[in-house]
């Protein structure tokens, strides 16, 4: 089964509740089963927080994940900023370790005017210093997923996603298809485009990393010459991907991400949409 959640709090949860810690009980309600919790500024989270977030998960049976800060640049050249970097993903897995969240997503960053090649390469080397001090730090359980990005000038396309998480087999990829959808220019959004998009993964990672891969989605606004421009609703007309075409080739390939919803604000509403149309397509596929 797929497992369908929100990155953050959508605009309907804060109509009756407040705190971070109530998202599973509003989750369950509602019938999603994923949270993605944001450290996207700081990695600053109060004990009691975590706790009570790890206990009404537990209790509600929500599978947590959390998002390390955006200023992470797996690339920099810089040696501070490169401390800094494997300091903000392993304050970010005792977070998750602590939460009982099994994953974290981390950005790549820009490319910061190198050669795409050479900034994998950079990249690939910071994210096993990071393993390495996480190791160290006795942090275990918790799977580091980088994603893929929507800006052309920045670090992430598949193929470069795929050669960091060959780094070591604790990374598995976070795949953002709003963010490939928009650095394609609006090109990747059919099942056979997107089939062939994730069999390169599963040819390149092996299907038993990639079965439960994690995801974002979301419909998005680009740009012809830069890529991502932002995030809508899906009750935004015009937009895409298609949660449909990328729904078929999922299942084709047994595929059992989870998949969080980055909408502008709906994540919750649009998240069940994604839910309602993944069972109707497994149904039929059923009979």
């Amino acid at each position: 089964m797929l497992k369908f959640g929100v990155a953050g709090g959508p605009e309907a949860f804060y109509i009756e509740n407040k705190h971070s810690y109530q998202m599973p009980s509003y989750l369950n309600k509602i019938g999603l089963d994923a949270y993605e919790y944001q450290c996207s500024r700081s990695v600053k989270v109060s004990d009691d927080i975590i706790n009570k977030i790890r206990e009404e998960a537990s209790k509600y049976n929500v599978q947590l994940s959390v998002h390390a800060p955006y200023y992470i640049s797996l690339s920099t050249q810089d040696e501070e900023k490169q401390i800094n970097t494997i300091k903000y993903i392993t304050d970010t897995m005792i977070v998750a370790k602590k939460m009982g969240a099994d994953r974290i997503v981390v950005h790549a960053g820009a490319l910061l005017g190198l050669d795409r090649e050479y900034a994998v390469e950079s990249a690939c080397k910071l994210l096993k210093r990071a393993l390495d001090e996480a190791d160290k730090l006795g942090v275990t359980g918790v799977t580091v997923c980088p994603e893929t990005m929507g800006k052309i000038n920045q670090l992430g396309d598949s193929k470069e996603i795929i050669q960091m998480c060959k780094v070591d087999k604790r990374l598995i990829p976070t795949i953002d298809f709003g963010h490939l959808y928009s650095r394609s220019i609006g090109k990747l959004n059919s099942y056979s485009l997107w089939k062939q998009e994730l069999q390169m993964y599963i040819d390149e990672l092996g299907y038993e990393r990639m079965k439960n891969f994690h995801a974002h989605f979301s419909h998005m606004i680009y740009t012809e010459k830069g890529g991502e421009k932002c995030h809508v609703k899906f009750e935004d007309e015009g937009y895409g991907p298609d949660f449909s075409q990328v729904c078929r080739a999922i299942l084709d390939l047994k595929l059992e991400p989870r998949i969080i919803c980055e909408s502008a604000g709906t994540q919750d509403v649009d998240a069940k949409i994604m839910k309602k149309i993944y069972l109707e397509m497994k149904g039929k596929n059923n009979e």
